[in-house]
């Protein structure tokens, strides 16, 4: 027996497989935080107990919210799009790295190298744990989160990534996005200035002169991004831990909202079925 918001619930959804499941994604629903130029979630109940006896829900969103998966194809044209790619992709083992940054900080080749070069092995999930999905919320996580440059997207192309998941808002820097001075922005105008006094004088177009190229850089070459990683990352930060994070069987879908979960085996003791006849 359980207790579900303080309520006994008799149904049997113990674990007892002896696995440890680690829930690595923030939360979806009503006001959660949101990329400046979506439109906020909208959730209906178009069924519920006292109208119906049953309750049903009507879900408006971007799929690119919360902790999602970015399909190939919502950067680069003829790509793959989210139920193309091979199920295998959104399943694996990897591991959980810490790698602190502050405001606007590059994350660069040499600090993944520095950080994991001796542990990543090719075909791994590499998530990233920066510290800054505690400042995740609606103020100034989207707009100063530091990000991925070209390097590292490089690096992880060489190391045989095969997805990679961060506690940023992109796979790219905010300021290579429509947040600075790219494609449909700037949406937020006003860090230009902040840029220039952040560095010390340092053009934004000059110091970002690509859009979104570590999208590019990854996705040309089959690997998938996870933006905005959260839940219980700390928990496994320095561990090596399987993990599973199943999208929609969405036709052509450019993304996906997921829950992404660490799992580990502290008893080594389950072991995969063969498939086998019974």
């Amino acid at each position: 027996m359980v207790k579900i918001r303080g309520i006994e619930f008799e149904g049997n959804l113990d674990n007892s497989m002896g696995l440890k499941f680690h829930n690595l994604s923030h939360r979806f629903g009503f006001q959660h935080p949101n990329w400046p130029y979506f439109q906020d979630v909208q959730i209906e109940r178009i069924h519920y107990m006292a109208k119906s006896g049953v309750l049903s829900q009507r879900i408006t969103t971007t799929m690119h919210a919360t902790t999602h998966i970015d399909a190939p194809a919502h950067v680069v044209q003829g790509t793959p799009f989210i139920d193309e790619v091979p199920l295998p992709h959104f399943f694996g083992t990897g591991i959980v790295v810490s790698l602190p940054k502050n405001k606007w900080d590059f994350i660069t080749g040499d600090d993944l190298e520095a950080a994991c070069g001796h542990a990543i092995r090719p075909g791994d999930v590499l998530i990233l744990n920066t510290g800054w999905h505690k400042k995740y919320e609606d103020g100034d996580y989207f707009a100063y989160c530091p990000g991925f440059v070209p390097s590292a997207g490089e690096w992880m192309v060489k190391k045989g990534v095969k997805v990679v998941g961060h506690d940023t808002q992109a796979n790219d820097h905010p300021l290579a996005t429509a947040i600075g001075p790219q494609r449909n922005g700037p949406l937020l105008p006003h860090l230009e200035k902040e840029w220039r006094e952040h560095t010390g004088g340092g053009d934004w177009k000059k110091d970002f002169p690509e859009w979104e190229p570590v999208h590019q850089i990854l996705f040309k070459n089959g690997i998938l991004g996870i933006e905005n990683v959260g839940g219980d990352l700390d928990a496994v930060t320095g561990k090596r831990c399987t993990f599973a994070f199943f999208p929609w069987n969405w036709d052509r879908g450019d993304g996906c909202i997921i829950r992404l979960v660490a799992i580990t085996d502290p008893t080594q003791a389950y072991r995969i079925e063969k498939g086998e006849a019974f």
